[in-house]
């Protein structure tokens, strides 16, 4: 009798395995018996196995059976396009425009072939046609501002970016966009700013720190030329400095500094940059880049690296700055994540960063780079705001804890506010 019911629980066991291996087999198997079966295998193998070809096939398939399926038609356009067969593309996409001219997606992705091969005019064209049957798209209203942004039209991109904000300030892609279009399409910039540091321990006397700048935007990026005076230790020195942003393309773009100082105590007397940034998908932004500084013995190299997401209205990101010493025997690294919240354009927000050593793009600081292998702690917090389109209030506050001898720690306290005005 045991011998019996074990043998019937091992057939039922097995019975139920091969059961449950059927349905995912299966499963497995995509149905291509209809229209709409055949458009989720052509997805499935475009997105999950990178398999174009076999999903064009599937489309083609479809369309044969639906020919005017909508969404298919647009789905096979776009593969068409990811693959740089930009005829079929176009040919696709019109006829679902011609078929159902009020479908806001099929001049989404018209719009998108033409302004990555930048057709702009085009682009436009196809953007304002959609935008007769649905006003309100703001996925119409992003692409024509991008292209109007790249004929130079910076004012009716930036009353495009503006109307979308006003209904939706949480658009992170507007919010980008609003950014790019005002720094491309503002001229000239001259700002000043005054830092004030007190310590409770490491040093009586305050320091002093005044920049004045002046930027002006050119055809390959932005140059900044600054004036920095400052004061320490009771001793006085100067430092000049010029930056450039230049683009490379639409997803890189670059920062150079150089610098020079009359006084290697309280400036480097020669420090220099360079770093490449990059605009990546899902509103991801990263950079690699190092320092140079050189102030009255050997030079210091710094490498510093970031990764930053706009996610709704805010900027999040982490950065840090890797210091070798001594070829490399002892190496300092430093640590600070920041995020900032939009409340408006890019000229307005609050923000706050925390963050563990000495940075060299903290100029108020840098002076102190070389104890960067002591403890140092900072929390700070930053507020911007655009007072009027010329006009650009800024101010900060920072605290940090640091470790200025072995053992001993104190305090120190920064005090910033800053102008800019913009023409």
């Amino acid at each position: 009798m045991f011998k019996n019911g074990r043998f019937l629980f091992l057939a039922i066991y097995f019975a139920l395995l091969t059961s449950v291996s059927s349905a995912q087999d299966l499963k497995a198997v995509p149905d291509t018996s209809t229209s709409d079966g055949l458009f989720q295998a052509a997805r499935a193998a475009a997105f999950d196995n990178k398999n174009y070809s076999q999903a064009k096939l599937y489309c083609k398939k479809a369309l044969e059976m639906s020919p005017n399926y909508a969404d298919i038609k647009i789905f096979l356009g776009r593969l068409y396009t990811w693959t740089n067969q930009y005829d079929s593309a176009k040919t696709l996409f019109e006829s679902a425009i011609t078929t159902n001219p009020s479908y806001t997606d099929a001049s989404v992705a018209y719009a998108d072939l033409l302004y990555w091969n930048d057709h702009y005019k085009e682009t436009i064209a196809v953007c304002d046609a959609g935008l007769k049957y649905d006003t309100g798209s703001n996925d119409l209203l992003l692409r024509k501002a991008k292209a109007l942004a790249s004929l130079k039209d910076y004012a009716g991109a930036a009353a495009i970016t503006a109307a979308i904000l006003k209904k939706d300030n949480n658009n992170a892609a507007a919010r980008s966009l609003e950014s790019r279009i005002k720094d491309e399409s503002i001229k000239n910039k001259i700002g000043v700013s005054y830092d004030y540091n007190v310590f409770d321990k490491q040093f009586a006397d305050p320091w002093h720190l005044l920049a004045i700048d002046y930027s002006r935007a050119t055809g390959i990026g932005t140059v900044i030329g600054r004036f920095n005076y400052a004061n320490r230790f009771q001793t006085s020195a100067t430092q000049f400095e010029i930056d450039a942003y230049p683009h490379f393309s639409k997803t890189f773009y670059g920062y150079m500094n150089f610098g020079i100082s009359d006084n290697s105590g309280i400036f480097p007397h020669y420090r220099a940059g360079f770093s490449l940034y990059a605009n990546l998908p899902k509103s991801f932004e990263a950079e690699l880049g190092f320092r140079y500084l050189k102030f009255s013995g050997t030079p210091t190299w710094i490498y510093t690296g970031y990764i930053g997401k706009y996610v709704s209205s805010w900027l999040l990101g982490a950065r840090t700055y890797i210091t070798p010493s001594d070829f490399v025997k002892q190496v300092s690294v430093s640590y600070n994540i920041s995020g900032r919240h939009f409340f408006g354009g890019a000229d307005d927000y609050i923000g706050g960063n925390i963050g563990y050593g000495i940075s060299p793009d903290d100029k108020y600081n840098v002076g102190l780079i070389n104890t960067a292998l002591l403890n140092s702690f900072k929390v700070g917090v930053d507020y911007k705001k655009k007072i009027n389109y010329h006009n650009i209030f800024n101010a900060s506050t920072a605290w940090f804890n640091q470790e200025y001898l072995p053992g001993v720690k104190g305090n120190q306290y920064l005090f910033s506010i800053g102008w800019q005005y913009r023409f």
